[in-house]
């Protein structure tokens, strides 16, 4: 299997709701589906129907977390400097608009554009790669072609 980048933020993330899963959630539709065999004729219950689905994404859920959690490897962009590589935030400025952006290059685990961790596998995140601050890069994305000029390169 292949090893799953992340940082250690992302898989500190991941390790809470699993823990959040085992705790809290797992038991509390145990308890549920409890209480919906006692109200008796399974086959029209619909609490108990809609309990066993929960409790089967939770198992899923579950599941996933922990092939993640066994499959990670964490890279903490503390230890890294020079150019850009996985866990690096990079400061950006779109050439055509002068709008300045941070991004944080993570694993596709912890990637969420809207809160700045990009998926080091997206457009952006290739072209970044192995750049320098005062590169300039030109980006092909589904909306067209863009050019940022990279103004400073962070790993913390």
């Amino acid at each position: 299997m292949e090893k799953i980048p992340m940082t250690p933020k992302g898989l500190k993330a991941l390790n809470d709701e699993l823990k959040n899963l085992k705790v809290v959630e797992r038991p509390a539709i145990i308890q549920a589906i409890a209480e919906a065999r006692e109200h008796g004729d399974l086959s029209e219950n619909a609490e108990y129907h809609s309990a066993k689905e929960k409790q089967s994404f939770i198992e899923g859920r579950i599941k996933e977390l922990e092939g993640m959690i066994s499959l990670a490897q964490v890279i903490d962009p503390a230890t890294l400097s020079g150019a850009i590589k996985f866990g690096a935030t990079v400061k950006l400025v779109d050439e055509e608009t002068e709008e300045e952006k941070m991004y944080q290059i993570v694993g596709e685990q912890e990637a969420d554009i809207h809160n700045g961790l990009l998926n080091i596998a997206s457009p952006l995140a290739r072209a970044l790669i192995g750049k320098e601050e005062g590169d300039s890069v030109e980006v092909k994305t589904p909306g067209g072609t863009r050019d940022y000029e990279i103004l400073e390169i962070i790993y913390a």
